[in-house]
This record gives C-alpha cells, structure tokens and sequence, in this order.
C-alpha cells in the first residue's frame, strides 16, 4: 500500500500554518471584495488610521510595500475620496496622508467582515482553543500585540 501523497510535506508546521494563511487570506479577500476592496488597499487604509497624518515613506515602511506600490494603493484610495494627501506640516516636501470620513467609515465595515472571514477560519476551534491559537502563533510569529 502506497503512502499518501506528500505526507512527509503535509505534516511539517510551515506547511500547515500556509496552508491555514492561504485559506484566511482568501476569506478575507473574498469579504473585503464584497466591500469593494482589495487586501493591500484595506491594510494601508487601516495604517492611515492608525497613523494619520503620516508621511507615504513611512507608511510604505510601515507596512512594508516598496514607495512605488503604495503611491499606486493611495492613488486608488484617493480616486475613491478614502483618504486626502496635504503638504506635511514638518516638512512640506513630503505628503502627509490622512482618511476622510468617507474612508473612516469604509474601514469601519471592513474590519467587521474581516473579522467575521477570521471567525469562519477558526470556527473548528472553541473559544478556550482560539485564544491559546493566537498566543501560539503570537509567539512563533515573534511579534507583540
């Protein structure tokens, strides 16, 4: 009898934890489109708020998109009267960027269907399981909350 296919592969951590990021990404992808957004736009929409004014340098370094992506994301998100570039007060060669209330609320409904996509994702576990989850990947992730 012949082994499963790819059981060596399938039972390595790295493998499960893509595979389980795969599948959160596309729920939430999926959620936010039904919101009219896109990932990226939804996670530098999401940095604005939490860093507005911010200047766009910072925030491609924030979140970690090359300076050429993120003025793409902030044209779409521009175009879409989401946020509003104005001269930095601190230096008036850099833009900063802020949202509108147009963009405030949009972050608002999406964060709840993001949530919701990740509720779906952990819905095998209960809830004791979902927050010793987190603490697990919290730590193997090696980042803080």
């Amino acid at each position: 009898m012949a082994e499963a296919p790819l059981l060596a592969i399938r039972t390595l951590p790295s493998w499960l934890l893509g595979r389980a990021a795969a599948r959160g990404r596309a729920l939430v992808a999926a959620a936010l489109a039904e919101e009219g957004m896109r990932t990226w736009h939804h996670v530098v929409l999401s940095a604005v708020h939490d860093l507005a004014p911010v200047a766009q340098a910072d925030l491609g370094r924030t979140v970690g998109l090359d300076p050429k992506e993120v003025v793409g994301i902030l044209n779409d998100l521009q175009s879409a009267s989401l946020i509003v570039r104005t001269p930095d007060p601190t230096d008036r060669r850099k833009n900063a960027v802020s949202l509108t209330q147009e963009g405030a609320r949009l972050l608002t409904r999406c964060e709840t269907v993001a949530r919701t996509a990740n509720d779906a994702l952990l819905s095998p576990l209960s809830p004791a399981e979902r927050a010793q989850f987190m603490d697990l990947l919290t730590r193997i992730s090696g980042t803080d909350n």
